[in-house]
């Protein structure tokens, strides 16, 4: 039987790697013999990490749901996972949506969609039809977990939520990385295939990178220079940054000047906030700062870059803010080698149409219970747990009473875990699109599992958006899903159809648009598109990617602004509004951090053969020594008679867990890290996770009331814990 070779992107993390897939099928079906690197990419040149293998232990993996599951209690209370039909399935979970919408309102219907939504063009394309159907104002994601300060500081600076600048690090002489770990990530809100290599290249060519982290991490060992830096205090010392370009006459906007407003504003909103205010907090000492700001400025080719670690703490949106406007009082912004903007073949922020206005999507309504304002049509997902179990005394404004979640496992990856967890089993009603039996969809009424991988078309609207390099790439499917399966839009648009009118009959009903239908409107009337015009070159359509199914190399990214710009007149506001106040939090924090005891602060960390809680189903991936541990730096082991590998307990507020010691110099003292994902541990579950890499979750430390005041980011990191031995038994 002959061997074919199947060429992909990897959509399991944001790097998109392109893959080469040798195969072949029978009657059997289809045999993976290998996943290797695509060599003839253009951007991932052949690069892939160990979780490409992951997409043959996903489709292979015996507990991975094919046929919708209906949860079924008998009469002894026993739950029982019955596989129903499609059509019944659907009919049914609309049904219920429908009653619940009539009886109490649609708000009383919640949504949650995890970090795997955007991974799919399928349910990146057909979710949102589905969740305008079903009215609900009460829509949750994980982009408040991890990155809405991201979005926040483009809104206010750019004139758009998605127009974030990337470092253009294949032509950067000096990458000043402040919280991310992107050797590890493979670039996070950046996507970057093989950043080892192209970390090197900078090196190679005199450059330097600098990486101010809590952690040693894998980043930071590649790096020139690292700096620990206590948790959460990043804001302070990105401030004394800009106070030190101010003083040390290091301002350069360069063609921007004609643009930007508020200079002088900014110079006074900063004066006060030194170098040697900020050692006291931050533990980077002051001549550190003034250094590694004047390489900065001095480099000539250089990007400041910042990604978790600055997002998840109480001052992110401020943090995201001064990242921007270093990048921009350095001439930095929009400059090769800097910070830049993509030109993505299919433009998902709609090239502006509609003005400025059309964007400004916030504090248009409140959660019920903590009053936090919507964004982006989102409500910050800190609050979901409390909107479900806070009981409603007003009609017009319902608690949750049913969830629909897609492509999420938020009991382990939101903050307080036990609390959703609680609340998801206090619901009337809840269906998972999903493809797993986990700690989320134990609890639903219904799971429907849609094709998944190597079964499906992918084209990724998010992250060819984020690239470091303008590409285009288009994956067909390789294995026939079989009619037993549906696609994830087939899923959503069956159920926005049933939901959008009174009386449903399949037999008429219109079929649901393939996704590559409008993937196709997009790249023709896109910037290198067929239908504009074609000023680019490249005349790019679906047929276009098909013909090149290793992807095409679309160029470096190109300066864009004021061009660009989204903003009203195009001009950019150094210090908006809502951040010049936010300065009045950050300055009413000072005298309580100043007089911080230093307890233990918790951080997260993510290995490079994991991706939040998707692979740990992957028996190659989790095979090895524990990596669920509690590292702590040698000092504060020695002061709480802790040894590696000897079992601790570590509590929080709003919990505690029991996981083993590693003790490890690559941790600042006064810091422990665990990493996130991890927590397999509950019951009602239909994985084979062995139980020593079940692992402990993160989530059941981290706080729900701990989030950014000015954008409800989660502050996940900073997390004040105890940390104490367990005594053996």
């Amino acid at each position: 039987m002959d061997t074919q070779t199947h060429y992909r992107a990897c959509n399991l993390c944001e790097a998109i790697c392109g893959l080469a897939i040798t195969y072949r099928s029978g009657p059997a079906g289809t045999e993976i013999i290998r996943i290797a690197g695509d060599t003839d990419d253009p951007f991932s040149r052949g690069h892939i990490c160990p979780k490409a293998v992951a997409l043959a232990d996903i489709y292979r993996d015996p507990n991975r749901l094919k046929q919708p599951l209906k949860r079924v209690i008998d009469d002894e209370g026993t739950i029982n996972w019955v596989e129903i039909g499609w059509e019944q399935a659907f009919d049914e979970v609309a049904d219920r949506l429908r009653q619940i919408r009539t009886r109490y309102g649609a708000n009383a219907i919640g949504v949650y969609a995890g970090n795997p939504s955007v991974h799919n063009s399928g349910t990146f394309l057909s979710a949102p039809g589905f969740i305008r159907a079903l009215g609900t104002q009460n829509r949750f994601s994980a982009s408040s977990v991890d990155q809405f300060p991201h979005h926040f500081a483009a809104w206010h600076l750019f004139g758009h939520p998605l127009l974030m600048p990337v470092p253009d690090i294949d032509r950067t002489d000096f990458w000043l990385i402040i919280g991310g770990n992107p050797v590890a990530s493979n670039g996070s809100i950046m996507t970057a295939p093989d950043v080892a290599n192209r970390l090197k290249a900078i090196q190679q060519r005199g450059g330097r990178v600098v990486v101010i982290d809590p952690r040693r991490t894998e980043t930071a060992v590649r790096a020139d220079q690292h700096q620990f830096i206590r948790p959460g205090t990043d804001v302070y010392l990105l401030l004394a940054m800009i106070q030190t370009l101010f003083t040390d006459g290091l301002i350069r906007l360069g063609r921007l000047d004609a643009v930007t407003d508020g200079l002088d504003a900014l110079r006074a909103a900063v004066a006060d906030f030194t170098p040697e205010r900020a050692a006291s907090l931050t533990g980077v000492p002051a001549d550190v700062i003034r250094q590694v700001t004047r390489d900065l400025a001095g480099a000539g080719r250089a990007a400041c870059y910042g990604r978790v670690g600055v997002s998840i703490q109480p001052f992110g949106g401020l943090c995201l803010w001064a990242i921007n406007v270093i990048n921009l009082l350095t001439g930095n912004l929009d400059e090769p080698g800097g910070m830049m903007f993509t030109t993505p073949a299919i433009d998902v922020l709609g090239s502006g149409r509609g003005g400025p206005q059309l964007y400004r999507r916030y504090d248009r309504y409140r959660s019920r219970v903590d009053k936090r304002p919507e964004f982006m049509g989102e409500l910050p997902v800190s609050c979901l747990a409390t909107e479900i179990l806070t009981e409603s005394t007003d009609p017009a404004q319902p608690r949750i009473r049913a969830m629909v979640t897609s492509c999420g496992n938020p009991v382990l990856s939101t903050p307080n875990g036990r609390q959703l967890d609680e609340a998801f089993g206090q619901l009337d009603f809840m269906v998972s699109v999903d493809i797993f039996l986990n700690e989320t969809t134990r609890h639903a009424d219904y799971i429907l599992p849609p094709a998944t991988g190597l079964e499906t078309a992918h084209y990724d609207l998010t992250f060819h958006a984020l690239a470091i390099r303008n590409t285009s790439r288009y994956s067909v499917p390789m294995i026939d899903k079989g009619t037993d399966a549906r696609y994830d839009w087939e899923i959503f648009d069956a159920l926005r159809q049933r939901l959008e009118i009174d009386t449903y009959d399949a037999a008429t009903a219109p079929n649901p648009q393939d996704p590559a239908m409008q993937l196709d409107q997009g790249l023709r009337y896109g910037p290198y598109g067929q239908a504009n015009g074609n000023p680019s070159g490249f005349g790019l359509s679906l047929q276009t990617l098909l013909d090149h199914p290793h992807g095409i190399d679309l160029g470096p990214l190109q300066t864009q602004l004021p061009e660009r710009l989204m903003t009203d007149g195009k001009r950019i506001d150094l210090l908006p509004e809502p951040f010049l106040q936010d300065l009045d939090r950050v300055r009413a924090s000072l005298s309580g951090a100043e007089q911080a005891d230093h307890a233990l602060l918790l951080i997260s960390r993510r290995h490079l053969r994991d991706n939040n809680s998707w692979m740990h189903n992957a028996q190659r991936l989790v095979k090895g020594p524990n990596r669920c541990t509690l590292q702590l730096n040698p000092d504060d082991a020695r002061r709480l008679h802790i040894v590696s590998g000897q079992r601790v307990r570590v509590r929080s507020r709003v919990g505690s867990v029991e996981l083993p010691a590693e003790v490890t110099a690559d941790l600042m003292p006064g810091v422990v890290c665990m990493p996130h994902g991890y927590g397999h541990n509950r019951s009602g579950t239909r994985l084979d996770i062995a139980h020593q890499h079940a692992g402990e979750s993160i989530n059941d430390l981290t706080d729900d009331r701990r989030l950014d005041e000015l954008t409800g980011n989660a502050a996940l990191s900073g997390v004040p814990v105890t940390v104490q031995p367990v005594a053996e038994s």
